[in-house]
């Protein structure tokens, strides 16, 4: 089984649903989102084949985030793009579907 994960190795929870991932044999591509983000059409794809809205994807904790209260999707992708750090993580795509892996135990989901 092939899967995409938008990765950041200083998160913890990143590092353990990439090792879920690992551990279940499947294809892992990373993806360091941090370094390569992407853009506004993949957000949009991955987003849509999750059933997930960009504000669904948006990283709240971000101090970044508390400007997008009352923003539009448009606007959230706009950002996410901008300042990939706005982006929840882990991502992870598989055949099956997209999550957001928090907790990471919710990537069995799509395994």
């Amino acid at each position: 089984m092939k899967a995409t994960i938008l990765h950041n190795p200083r998160c913890s929870k990143s590092r353990e649903t990439l090792a879920l991932l690992t551990q279940a044999g499947a294809d892992v591509t990373v993806v360091e989102y941090l370094k390569t983000p992407p853009a506004a059409e993949e957000l949009c794809r991955l987003f849509a084949k999750g059933g997930l809205s960009p504000r669904d994807g948006l990283r709240t904790a971000e101090a970044e985030a508390k400007t997008l209260a009352n923003a539009d999707d448009a606007a959230i992708l706009s950002a996410m793009v901008a300042n990939p750090i706005l982006i929840e993580r882990p991502l992870v795509e598989t055949d099956k579907g997209v999550v957001i892996a928090r907790p990471p135990e919710t990537v069995r989901n799509i395994l």
